[in-house]
């Protein structure tokens, strides 16, 4: 059962799994324009996805996440939310994040209902990450019950650092 603070909500989406080719989306940047997966040609994806960036849990994946993961240069990390393009830029430059990528979904919830992160009660995405090879295959996951709750960053960060370098 997926909870958000305890409290039960319904997920929508296709839900992924490891294997998945990863199916390309529409969302917008933060200067609202239309953005595709196919646009972005790094040999690895980290999609990154959280309820909203003003909470703190999500704040904190964000900054992890990117921080974490920055140092390689074939990675790329793209946080997404359903939060306006707007709200996105204002957090970035508020955190001093200037070079994270946000793409945000919430007009048409491409990603979300692609990804199975679709909360249905709050319109807003349920927190996971996916990285992506280098032919978009899913190659690792996590998909949290509790929306609350922190991804396993460690688990993330080591499997991101063991991927073979080009």
């Amino acid at each position: 059962m997926k909870t958000f603070k305890n409290n039960p909500i319904t997920v929508l989406g296709a839900v992924k799994k490891v294997g998945d080719i990863a199916p390309n989306f529409k969302a917008l940047s933060q200067d609202l324009e239309e953005k595709e997966l196919s646009d972005y040609k790094a040999k690895y994806i980290v999609l990154n996805v959280v309820p909203s960036l003003d909470t703190s849990v999500c704040s904190t994946q964000t900054r992890r996440v990117n921080q974490d993961l920055v140092s390689r240069d074939d990675v790329l990390v793209i946080t997404i939310s359903n939060d306006l393009p707007f709200a996105q830029s204002r957090w970035c430059g508020n955190a001093g994040l200037d070079n994270v990528i946000t793409l945000s979904d919430h007009r048409e919830l491409d990603f979300a209902n692609q990804y199975g992160t679709n909360i249905k009660e709050l319109r807003l995405q349920a927190r996971s990450v996916f990285v992506l090879d280098a032919n978009r295959k899913i190659i690792y996951l996590e998909y949290l019950d509790e929306m609350s709750e922190h991804l396993n960053y460690d688990k993330l960060t080591d499997f991101v650092k063991s991927l073979p370098k080009e």
